[in-house]
């Protein structure tokens, strides 16, 4: 009996072990593929001086590091760019033959990305917090953040994250605020 016992409690200890390792390895290829676009992300960061937490958070967000990912509305790659942002992007750096298949390559998506989303904090630089407007904007667009942004929302933060009626953009806002946090 006592036998038994001692070769189950091996076995149990075993099974333990098995899954710490397995937790481990899946922790550290998450993390290994967090990071291997950090360079870009940082050269992206001093081009365009956002901050890389913001830039990382809102690539987690739109792809969690898959730069193959495509979205629904035909969105794609790491910052899951839209046509119109990508061109808005290579026509500002004067790129010739640009086609948007290009932002694929992680380097051309970070920083097309990164030149979108510093467009969109330029463009609420007027009220108390331009980013859940600059959030908002790249999640939903323009045309909703201008239906958002009535009366004292139009520079007041808090304000216009209450009047956003899409539950998908105030959890947009609030995950990436949230993991730009943590990446800090």
């Amino acid at each position: 009996m006592l036998k038994r016992y001692y070769k189950h409690r091996w076995l149990k200890l075993l099974l333990i072990l098995a899954i710490f390792d397995v937790c481990i390895y899946l922790w550290w290829t998450g993390n290994q593929k967090e990071r291997q676009f950090d360079s870009i992300i940082q050269n992206a960061e001093k081009e365009f001086k956002v901050e890389f937490a913001l830039i990382k958070a809102v690539i987690w967000h739109e792809s969690r590091f898959n730069e193959k990912a495509i979205g629904k509305a035909g969105e794609i790659g790491l910052m899951q760019l839209m046509e119109l942002a990508a061109f808005e992007w290579a026509d500002k750096k004067k790129i010739e033959n640009f086609e948007h298949i290009h932002v694929f390559d992680p380097r051309t998506n970070i920083l097309a990305g990164t030149y979108y989303l510093k467009t969109r904090m330029a463009r609420y630089a007027h009220t108390d917090d331009p980013l859940p407007f600059a959030l908002a904007d790249y999640n939903a667009g323009r045309a909703n953040v201008l239906r958002w942004a009535k009366d004292t929302a139009r520079t007041n933060s808090v304000n216009f994250i209450n009047n956003i009626d899409f539950p998908g953009t105030r959890k947009y806002i609030d995950q990436v605020s949230s993991r730009m946090n943590q990446y800090r």
